[in-house]
């Protein structure tokens, strides 16, 4: 399996006061990783995933209990959030293989998930359009990230090690498959992530929905109980 071709370029150009907050916040965050890990970015990725992992989370249980109250269809949001969630957890279990989180970088993910979810749903409340937007600008700097990553790997600077083995089951990777492999499957999620988040926040705003990066496919994961039965 080889990951799909994704468009690096894609930014979306702030409009209006919503999307300046959302692109602010998202630098801000952006240089705090820069300044705590560097070129870590190993262990960059198992923090920051525990954050990514928050708004899909967030938004699917908002958007499922507002489908409650009105009675209306979801038109596959919640589903939609979920997988995202869901994904973002399996980036994070895969990353722990490579690069184990010190005793500090464990007490910030507990100190930072926290704090992330609370305002992540405050902000979600307030205006969800906004929120889809700041993800959709995590999800631009996380591409950035993990090509950055890859250069690294390709110019010997971070070791190209054997995928883990929970990686090859999930994106359904060869045998033989590295390190190198990996990055480039989760960035295609991550462009994936990106594209859908940012066509949330103009459905929102009443704009155009522009085209989605193809998401790389995954091992349909299955409740234990499932598996019993």
């Amino acid at each position: 399996m080889t990951a799909p071709f994704i468009d690096l370029g894609v930014h979306h150009k702030p409009a209006g006061m919503s999307d300046r907050v959302a692109l602010g916040f998202t630098k801000v965050l952006r240089w705090t990783a820069d300044t705590f890990f560097a070129e870590r970015y190993g262990h960059r990725a198992v923090v920051l995933e525990t954050v990514a992992a928050v708004p899909g989370m967030v938004g699917a249980t908002i958007n499922h209990l507002a489908c409650l109250r009105r009675m209306c269809d979801d038109k596959g949001w919640i589903k939609t959030l979920m997988d995202e969630a869901e994904n973002e957890r399996m980036h994070l279990m895969t990353f722990i293989e490579i690069s184990q989180p010190t005793r500090f970088e464990r007490a910030v993910i507990i100190g930072v998930q926290w704090i992330f979810y609370l305002c992540f749903f405050a902000l979600y409340l307030v205006s969800s359009k906004t929120a889809h937007r700041v993800v959709g600008y995590f999800e631009e700097e996380a591409v950035i990230s993990y090509t950055h990553y890859l250069a690294e790997i390709d110019e010997g600077r971070s070791p190209n090690v054997p995928a883990p083995e929970i990686a090859k089951k999930y994106w359904d990777l060869p045998a033989e498959a590295t390190l190198r492999d990996v990055v480039l499957v989760v960035r295609a999620d991550e462009a994936h992530h990106r594209d859908v988040n940012h066509g949330f926040a103009n459905e929102l705003a009443g704009l155009p929905v522009g085209p989605v990066a193809d998401c790389p496919p995954h091992v349909t994961l299955e409740p234990n109980w499932k598996k019993a039965a």
